[in-house]
C-alpha cells in the first residue's frame, strides 16, 4: 500500500520551521541546554573596580574552571560578556562592536552598581546602564560585587539557560530560542 502524498504534504507544510515538543526534541534541548551553561566562555570587559573582583572570580581561591567558566580574550570564541564598571559614552561603540562579533547564543552579565544602574556618577559622560544599549541577561548588585557575587550571577545564567526551549531547532535552523 502507498502512502498519498497530498493527504502528507499540508501536515508538513505546517510544520516545516518548527520541531514541537516531542520527546526527542525535548531531550536533545536538554542536552544543548546543559552543554551550553557548563560551558560558559565570558569575554571580559573589564572598565573599573569591578574587574579586580571579576579577576579575583577567576583565581584560584573560587576556582570559576570546575563550573566550566573559561575567561576569553577574544570575542568570537566568547558566549558571555561581563561588563564590570562604569560604562561611558565614549565607550559603549566598542562594547556594542565586541558585542556584535559575539556568536549566538551570546549572554550579558552587567557587574557593579555603574554598569548595572551608572551607580554613584549621575554624569553627562555615563551611561546609566547598560541595559539602555545592550539586552542584559543577569544583574550583580554591588560597588564593587565580591567575587562570590559573579560566581552567584554565572549560576543563575547558568539556570536560565537551563529554561531555554527548542536550543537544538535553533541549532539546526528550525526556529528560533525561546529564552525562559
Amino acid at each position: 500500500m502507498g502512502v498519498n502524498q497530498q493527504e502528507i504534504a499540508p501536515s508538513l507544510a505546517e510544520h516545516n520551521n518548527v520541531l514541537g515538543n516531542n520527546i526527542l526534541t525535548a531531550s536533545l534541548d536538554k542536552l544543548v541546554n546543559w552543554s551550553r551553561s557548563r560551558s560558559l566562555w565570558p569575554m571580559t570587559f573589564g572598565l573599573a573596580c569591578c574587574a579586580i573582583e571579576m579577576m579575583a572570580a577567576g583565581a584560584a581561591r573560587f576556582d570559576l574552571d570546575r563550573l566550566g567558566v573559561l575567561f576569553r580574550a577574544s570575542p568570537r570564541q566568547a558566549d558571555v560578556i561581563i561588563i564590570a564598571g562604569t560604562v561611558t559614552h565614549k565607550m559603549m561603540p566598542v562594547i556594542r562592536t565586541v558585542y556584535e562579533q559575539m556568536p549566538e547564543p551570546k549572554y550579558v552579565i552587567a557587574m557593579g552598581a555603574c554598569a548595572s544602574s551608572g551607580g554613584v556618577f549621575d554624569t553627562y559622560s555615563v551611561l546609566q546602564g547598560i541595559d539602555q544599549e545592550l539586552p542584559v541577561d543577569v544583574y550583580v548588585p554591588g560597588c564593587p560585587p565580591r567575587p562570590e557575587g559573579l560566581l552567584y550571577g554565572l549560576i543563575k545564567l547558568q539556570e536560565k539557560i537551563m529554561r531555554e526551549r527548542n536550543s537544538f531547532g535553533a541549532a539546526i535552523g528550525a526556529g528560533q530560542v525561546i529564552r525562559g
